[in-house]
């Protein structure tokens, strides 16, 4: 009998080793060609030439666009320091303006940035971090000169088994690059809260080969046209390899969520639209007699909250959110985060003896 698989963590990387950018071979084969004719033996040679003249073009040719691509979007990715922490960011406009993630920023309110432009650090302010989402935008004291906005992509056309470069300051080391592919989308992830995290459970995000690592945090998965889709913002680690990560499983937070936060707290100071569904309540996780999760048990509810208007209260267990079973904090935050303000689901909760299900329409964020 095999041992269950173990299940994987997730870890915020504000800092990290230094990866290296490789180059892709494409190898070219010929098809199957009739029998020569007598005296022709170079005949079958030739496809096996053209082939193999064909694929260093090939590599070449995709070499080109790496190196087009990173000419294009490495100058438009920063290096953050906060306190003793390193991490990276994204010119995201001309007026100094920089995105990040939450866990990079930590509780600090003024940063030392490192932009292409420029060899020395810049002072830098906090605007806002919303740390729900992993994100925040901090602001540069003075524009220095050749600032470079980045370009941003749009989600809806990330595919899986595209291309895409990993950007960020691993360990301290700027401009640093890694190389993979869209391994999946629309995965929702949960951080820890070790180690300086939020906590933070992320929906809709983008799974990538690019090696993430320690200090990529908060800089640029961007494809072959030179455009962000991404923020890389978790690694997987495997418990059994104990602090090292799982390789070749990173997140990023897609680039809809990093325009539509960013553009909020740019324009008013804050998000003041999330777009991320709560039921209103104070919770843990519970136990039950052999030790297992089993629900998550309301604290407290919200006074005029959605858990309290469809008649939950302290005490009441939750075990279920439509078509998902809750049996942890982190189950009931990743169920909700695939959820809308405004949906109406069904909620189920035991209170004492009695198994119950309410109607609730959720609230906001």
């Amino acid at each position: 009998m095999t041992a269950p698989p173990r299940r994987p963590v997730l870890r915020r990387f504000p800092l990290s080793a230094a990866a290296a950018l490789a180059a892709g071979a494409v190898l070219l084969t010929g098809g199957c060609s009739a029998a020569p004719a007598p005296g022709s033996g170079s005949a079958s040679a030739s496809p096996t030439r053209a082939a193999r003249a064909a694929a260093p073009a090939a590599a070449n040719e995709l070499e080109d666009d790496y190196r087009a691509v990173i000419r294009s979007a490495l100058p438009s990715v920063v290096q953050i320091e906060a306190g003793d922490s390193i991490g990276s960011g994204i010119v995201y406009d001309d007026r100094g303006h920089i995105v990040t993630n939450a866990h990079v920023v930590g509780d600090g309110r003024t940063f030392r940035v490192t932009v292409a432009s420029g060899a020395r650090p810049l002072s830098a302010t906090l605007v806002s971090a919303y740390p729900e989402q992993d994100l925040a935008v901090v602001r540069l004291d003075s524009l220095p000169d050749g600032l470079r906005p980045a370009k941003f992509g749009d989600s809806a056309t990330v595919e899986v088994g595209q291309i895409v470069l990993a950007m960020g300051s691993p360990l301290g080391l700027s401009s640093s690059v890694t190389q993979g592919i869209v391994s999946a989308t629309g995965r929702t992830v949960s951080a820890g809260t070790d180690g300086g995290g939020t906590g933070a459970t992320i929906p809709n995000m983008v799974q990538t080969s690019a090696a993430i690592n320690p200090g990529n945090s908060g800089g640029a998965l961007v494809d072959l046209d030179g455009e962000v889709i991404g923020i890389p913002t978790l690694a997987a680690r495997d418990p059994g390899l104990g602090e090292g990560a799982a390789p070749g499983i990173g997140f990023a937070i897609p680039v809809s969520m990093v325009r539509t936060v960013a553009d909020q707290i740019i324009k008013s100071g804050r998000v003041t639209d999330s777009g991320r569904a709560a039921l209103g309540i104070t919770g843990r996780t519970v136990l039950d007699d052999d030790f297992n999760p089993s629900g998550v048990a309301v604290v407290e509810v919200v006074d005029g909250g959605p858990a309290q208007r469809a008649g939950l209260r302290a005490g009441d267990v939750i075990t279920r959110v439509g078509d998902a079973e809750i049996t942890t904090i982190t189950s009931l935050a990743e169920a909700l985060a695939a959820l809308r303000p405004g949906d109406e689901v069904p909620v189920a909760y035991e209170r004492g003896a009695q198994r119950r299900t309410a109607e609730v329409t959720l609230g906001e964020v």
